[in-house]
């Protein structure tokens, strides 16, 4: 569906959120509650979407963006807010929503694509049984999480290109990043997590995580809210992995003893430095000489990071 022209002003005034004629919002919000809680929830998950979007250089006018919704409450969300930012002028890029069945024992394989249609979302429904090939490869009782999200991967990327899509967009969001990134400190030795924007291996697709900026919890609020048909997780009868498990719970404990422990823990990933770290790979510490300042003490010459190229 066509969005309405964009319009000047401050963020302020663009996220001025008024249904007050219901026909002026997208069909996925139909429905939406009008207390005062929800539409602080709505605007915030508006404005941190629209945050990380613009922060991470997302949008390149005329594009079009493969949105993957596998029906659980972040996916959910992030479909409708992209459409909340596309329906108000704000998200000048094409969207197609896609749903992968993978195959899974039970899954309700009508609810998505009757929402989508009732909803006047496009789409592309995608039967891929990997679900088969990796109860082939991964014995009884052993996580299959991994294989299943690279096959799954696989597939969303050949989709996205016989669409004529630049990018995938994934519904992760900031507690997934989080979560990510401790897993990587705690059992890989190293730090990393799931960047916002990042080009896949071949180099002809981006991938996007527009929730970058938001909440577990607010995902959850607003989907409940909403009422929109939820799908679990769980159906292939598999557990995300322990390790998962514990960071998650020691994620919670952190947050249950000092509450805005996760927001202060996000933000360190955005003000890393480093200068102030040991890896040579990138920062070049054998090059840092000794300047005398003007005020007669020594200062450090911070030599240029190195290229990661």
């Amino acid at each position: 569906m066509p969005g309405h022209p964009a319009r000047e002003g401050t963020m302020a005034d663009d996220l001025h959120l008024t249904d007050e004629d219901a026909g002026d919002i997208h069909p996925l919000f139909h429905g939406a509650p009008s207390g005062t809680e929800f539409r602080k929830l709505r605007k915030r998950l508006v404005r941190e979407v629209r945050e990380a979007i613009d922060h991470y250089g997302m949008i390149e006018r005329g594009a079009k963006w493969l949105v993957c919704l596998s029906g659980g409450k972040d996916s959910y969300t992030l479909l409708a807010v992209l459409y909340e930012l596309k329906w108000r002028g704000l998200l000048p890029v094409e969207l197609l929503a896609c749903n992968l069945d993978q195959g899974q024992p039970n899954f309700p394989a009508t609810v998505l694509p009757e929402f989508l249609e009732r909803m006047g979302v496009p789409h592309r429904i995608e039967y891929q049984d990997t679900y088969s090939v990796v109860m082939d490869k991964i014995g009884p009782g052993k996580t299959m999480c991994s294989l299943c999200s690279r096959l799954r991967r696989g597939n969303l990327y050949r989709i996205a290109r016989e669409e004529g899509c630049s990018a995938v967009v994934l519904g992760h969001h900031r507690d997934d990043i989080l979560e990510t990134f401790f897993m990587n400190l705690f059992h890989g030795g190293r730090l990393a997590t799931m960047p916002p924007k990042l080009l896949n291996e071949e180099g002809d697709l981006f991938v996007y995580r527009p929730l970058a900026f938001v909440a577990e919890a607010d995902c959850e609020k607003f989907a409940k809210a909403m009422n929109y048909p939820i799908i679990p997780c769980d159906l292939c009868g598999s557990q995300e992995g322990l390790q998962r498990q514990q960071v998650k719970q020691l994620l919670d404990g952190w947050e249950a003893r000092s509450p805005g422990r996760r927001q202060v823990m996000f933000r360190a990933l955005m003000n890393v430095r480093p200068s102030h770290l040991l890896d040579p790979g990138i920062f070049d510490f054998a090059g840092l000489m000794r300047e005398m300042g003007e005020s007669g003490t020594f200062a450090e010459n911070p030599p240029q990071l190195r290229d990661e190229n």
